[in-house]
């Protein structure tokens, strides 16, 4: 025993590792590495309050924490964008570009996310749905430079962008897109005056928005789903604080071939090596209550289910997402983006 220690002592971490089975070295390597530095600018909102909440326990990220104080101070903001490895912006729209201008002219190394819409379908940013196509997840790992997806574009998207890649759906066609949300996809205004009611009876069951139907999130929408045309975009929100439902109907007619079984079979291609994504049964039947697709089964993970309801003697389909909207529609996403940007698994921190 002790001439092996003496051996050991004379041996690299190299040579050493080498006594160890694949796995060990594995673990050594995350033991061995030094923790990302991730600094969340906006860490009080709902998004950057959930983020730092699926960072907190990792190992292998240390979060930068700027003191109660100085949270909005320009010098301290500066300071921790530049020191960081990567920046997740979880700010309104004009907050984020001004973050986008602290970073340091010969700052080669923060990856930046946003969280905003503001530079969503910005040619210089790269779209933050690794799904989104087989070489989206290898555009992420380069990037410095990351939109994170809005919640309902993300559900449309999902859904859309595989048909018009297998040339199922024509970049022409006008689809309409009908979603529900829990309340806390509005932000924290909208939390507020939810949970703020004196009794659940003054709580809207349901309500619609958008009838200007310029939503900010159509040219997203549009964008990264491969259309021409911008979608009918109507939301809603229920009296429930998470999760999601986004719908969208296809008569067989608008196709330029095939019908639902054939539209299950391009899903389960296009998100086969999905580690979040899940192409639900084609005849699915296990609804809540044998009746009901309830949206928030998902809530607090970053799974996406998606679901093809055919009614193939009337040559019509319903297209279905479900997500949680502060999940893989917000938090969740950025982390994934984090993780895959950083180089780390995709997977960490998220259910």
């Amino acid at each position: 025993m002790v001439l092996f220690a003496l051996i050991l002592c004379t041996l690299t971490i190299t040579q050493i590792d080498s006594f160890f089975t694949p796995q060990a070295r594995i673990n050594n390597k995350y033991l061995l590495a030094k923790p990302k530095l991730v600094f969340i600018d906006g860490s009080e909102g709902t998004t950057g309050l959930q983020v730092r909440d699926r960072l907190s326990n990792r190992d292998d990220i240390e979060i930068l924490s700027a003191p109660s104080n100085l949270r909005k101070d320009e010098a301290t903001r500066r300071e921790y964008i530049n020191k960081a490895d990567a920046a997740i912006l979880c700010l309104p729209d004009a907050a984020s570009k001004e973050a986008v201008t602290l970073l340091n002219d010969d700052n080669k190394h923060t990856v930046m996310i946003d969280a905003s819409t503001a530079y969503r379908v910005d040619n210089d940013w790269t779209y933050g749905f690794p799904e989104l196509s087989p070489d989206q997840r290898e555009a992420l790992k380069n990037s410095k430079r990351i939109s994170n997806p809005g919640c309902y574009p993300t559900g449309f998207i999902a859904l859309v962008r595989p048909l018009v890649d297998a040339g199922i759906v024509s970049e022409g066609t006008k689809l309409t897109v009908n979603a529900i949300s829990g309340y806390s996809g509005g932000g924290k205004p909208l939390i507020k005056l939810f949970e703020d009611a004196s009794s659940s009876a003054e709580m809207e069951a349901w309500s619609a928005y958008g009838f200007t139907l310029k939503h900010k999130h159509i040219p997203e929408m549009a964008k990264y789903s491969g259309l021409k045309a911008n979608p009918i975009f109507q939301p809603q929100i229920g009296k429930f604080p998470q999760g999601m439902v986004v719908s969208v109907p296809l008569h067989y007619s608008w196709m330029k071939q095939g019908n639902g079984k054939q539209i299950h079979d391009v899903y389960t291609q296009h998100y086969l090596n999905s580690n979040f994504v899940k192409v639900m049964p084609y005849e699915f039947k296990d609804f809540t209550r044998n009746a009901f697709l309830t949206p928030d089964n998902l809530k607090n993970t970053n799974f996406l289910e998606l679901f093809v309801f055919d009614n193939v003697q009337d040559e019509m389909c319903l297209l279905c997402a479900r997500l949680d909207n502060l999940g893989k529609g917000a938090s969740g996403a950025a982390v994934q983006n984090l993780n895959i940007a950083l180089g780390l698994d995709e997977t960490s921190g998220l259910l």
